[in-house]
């Protein structure tokens, strides 16, 4: 019996799938549970264009990382810290202000967290830094830091 899966079941298949099982073990125990459902014509027509969707959807924001990944390569983000007499800066340079300070300069606003530091920034000077917009898109800019 074909029947599709609405929840991840262990050694069976993912959410979304049509697979093929014993009739009892899909009357008995899939369908009670909410696990699956029977895949009639309707049924598998939806999934496939709910698969559709998804597939546009994510190309655009493929699309949309390629481009903003494009805008910012080879940029240079400078960001003004407080310092102390030695040339140390009183706090470290965070992925937070790296995101702020590109929203401020390219009108984009990048989630923190793809932004990647490999170390505090705690003085002055140039760093590379790496920011995966998308898997399989990323860009290199460079980071000044500056004292105030």
């Amino acid at each position: 019996m074909k029947v599709l899966l609405r929840e991840d079941v262990k050694k069976l298949g993912n959410k979304g799938e049509i697979i093929e099982v014993a009739e009892g073990y899909a009357r008995n125990f899939l369908i009670p549970r909410g696990l699956a459902v029977e895949a009639s014509k309707g049924v598998v027509k939806e999934v496939s264009l709910v698969k559709k969707g998804r597939a546009k959807k994510e190309a655009r924001q493929e699309q949309k990382a390629r481009e903003l990944a494009s805008r910012l390569k080879g940029a240079v983000v400078t960001v003004k810290a407080r310092a102390g007499e030695g040339g140390r800066l009183y706090g470290a340079v965070t992925s937070r202000d790296v995101a702020a300070e590109l929203e401020r300069s390219f009108s984009q606003k990048i989630d923190r967290r793809k932004i990647e530091i490999p170390e505090p920034i705690k003085t002055p000077g140039s760093y590379p830094v790496l920011i995966r917009l998308y898997p399989g898109v990323q860009v290199e800019i460079t980071l000044n830091v500056v004292v105030e």
